[in-house]
């Protein structure tokens, strides 16, 4: 794994961003259940550029007692109880992907992660009842701030709509892969890091026409 040549503790105020999709059989995140999840921790390189470094994600088993919407599994076309999903249950597969972001956290010298998602109020809704569910203390993302790559996409490239944001950002994108939460987690991590890179840019041909203007 590449080491950050800069840890992020001072880029976003002592966060680290990581991407996170999650996949559901429906909208309420205390009756519905989380079918998949996935989340990709996003570092600098050695030339200061933000990039996806690891990458982790599980299909879930749906807790006791979950409603499953036909509509949702329909949408997203997972089959919950399909011989091949090899789904795990939900605290091993919170527990599976909070221990390399906490890992992540201590090397960036960061204090949470700040959860990155497309729409992220309804990730963070569904992994906050999740970890609740599982009675696990030690969430490491923040409760409730959070990175929208939809309204990030509308500033940068006027789309809003994820598919539509990462095209008018030159990415490529498969339809017949969106609604899997590791696609959908990547393509979002790739909007974002090109979203943040391309706003270091911005920023170094300010400050160099800056540096023009006073000289002149």
């Amino acid at each position: 794994m590449m080491q950050p040549i800069i840890p992020l503790e001072k880029r976003f105020r002592g966060y680290l961003p990581v991407v996170v999709d999650i996949e559901t059989a429906g909208f309420n995140p205390k009756k519905n259940a989380l079918l998949e999840i996935a989340a990709i921790i996003v570092e600098l390189n050695q030339d200061g550029n933000l990039i996806a470094t690891e990458r982790y994600s599980a299909h879930v088993v749906p807790f006791k007692n979950s409603e499953l919407d036909a509509a949702a599994l329909k949408f997203t076309g997972i089959d919950p109880f399909h011989p091949f999903r090899m789904a795990i249950e939900e605290k091993a597969a919170l527990e599976m992907i909070f221990k390399p972001i906490k890992d992540a956290i201590k090397r960036n010298k960061c204090t949470k992660a700040i959860l990155v998602g497309h729409n992220p109020a309804f990730d963070i809704g569904f992994l906050n009842a999740a970890a609740h569910r599982c009675q696990l203390k030690k969430n490491p993302f923040h409760p409730f701030s959070t990175f929208d790559t939809a309204t990030l996409g509308g500033l940068a490239y006027q789309q809003t709509v994820l598919a539509k944001a990462a095209q008018a950002a030159g990415l490529h994108w498969e339809n017949d892969k969106a609604h899997s939460a590791l696609y959908d987690a990547e393509k979002t991590a790739e909007l974002f890091c090109k979203i943040i890179n391309r706003w270091k840019h911005l920023e170094s041909l300010d400050t160099e026409q800056q540096i023009v203007v006073d000289v002149e």
